[in-house]
């Protein structure tokens, strides 16, 4: 405005400089929010903030922590892989992306996230604590529905009893698991573990269509049609 004052620039320049104050309060109010753990009042805040600071990695990253407090991990996703862009050698997102994917069961893509931390920096502690327990479990998994392409059911099954005490903590491992040895077990003739194992799936995933199916096969080679 100093160099080149004008009616309609100045008009624009204290629209901005009011939104840019609004802005700034809304940023206090969100940090307040957040320190008093009310994660949601700190999201509509930082939506706020964010639909016009659309390219602040700092303010996206806090809304991730709170979307990942709030029970919403695959939301906190999409702003940490904003982050990691914004950002450079932003480790730290690449680490909590993977480890959100962990928590989630997939796997591969934890894998392929925890190898974009690893490349900025492979001393990286616990990215590489990370890394190789994802690729512990990746390889057993691959290799257990490899066995499974085979038919060769019973090295199968084994490969998925490691897979769960590789992973005790994440429960969706063990249910995946579970839901392949009872795949392993029906497919192997062998209706009574079948059912037995498909029917704990059940329990934790009544809707679990895998497990129905092969339940089912189990029921047929017992007779029991009705079932």
């Amino acid at each position: 405005l100093k160099s080149n004052p004008s009616n309609n620039e100045e008009k624009e320049a204290q629209t901005q400089l009011t939104k840019s104050d609004e802005l700034q309060r809304l940023h206090s109010q969100a940090l307040s929010a957040y320190q008093k753990e009310d994660y949601e009042a700190a999201i509509s805040l930082l939506d706020e903030i964010l639909a016009v600071c659309v390219w602040d990695a700092e303010l996206r990253e806090l809304r991730a922590e709170c979307y990942i407090k709030e029970g919403e991990p695959s939301k906190a996703i999409s702003d940490l892989k904003a982050a990691a862009k914004l950002k450079n050698d932003n480790t730290e997102a690449f680490y909590k992306i993977s480890k959100i994917y962990y928590q989630l069961g997939d796997h591969e893509l934890s894998l392929s996230e925890v190898r974009e931390c690893l490349k900025l920096d492979q001393d990286h502690k616990q990215c590489f604590s990370l890394y190789k327990q994802v690729k512990k479990l990746n390889k057993q998994i691959e290799s257990a529905e490899e066995f499974i392409r085979e038919g060769r059911y019973e090295d199968a099954i084994s490969k998925y009893e490691s897979v769960m005490k590789t992973e005790p903590e994440v429960p969706v491992y063990a249910t995946r698991a579970k839901e392949r040895i009872c795949h392993c077990l029906s497919k192997n003739q062998q209706p009574v573990e079948a059912i037995k194992v498909c029917t704990e799936v059940l329990q934790l995933e009544p809707t679990n269509v895998n497990a129905l199916k092969d339940r089912a096969e189990a029921y047929l080679l017992e007779d029991l049609y009705e079932e």
